[in-house]
């Protein structure tokens, strides 16, 4: 997980143009943007994280970095 990639699709495009582009990583198709990784599973997570925190900015009205803050959270207490 790239933290600036993630940071740059957030800019970038809407919540609905990166579930599409997550879709279609997922379905084995070439995504409409371009998402930067190493491979598709490096690229759904980065999507995944950009539509995660685009969601918890619009809920929770807070700023990119709270909102990153709370989702690399989450991250890593799932994964301790």
């Amino acid at each position: 997980m790239k933290i600036p990639v993630i940071k740059s699709l957030v800019e970038q495009y809407s919540k609905e143009e990166l579930e599409s582009a997550e879709a279609a990583i997922a379905d084995e198709r070439q995504p409409e943007i371009e998402i930067q990784g190493e491979d598709e599973g490096e690229q759904l997570t980065h999507a995944y994280a950009a539509i995660q925190i685009i969601q918890s900015m619009e809920e929770n009205n807070v700023d990119f970095k709270t909102a990153l803050r709370e989702y690399t959270s989450r991250v890593r207490s799932s994964i301790s």
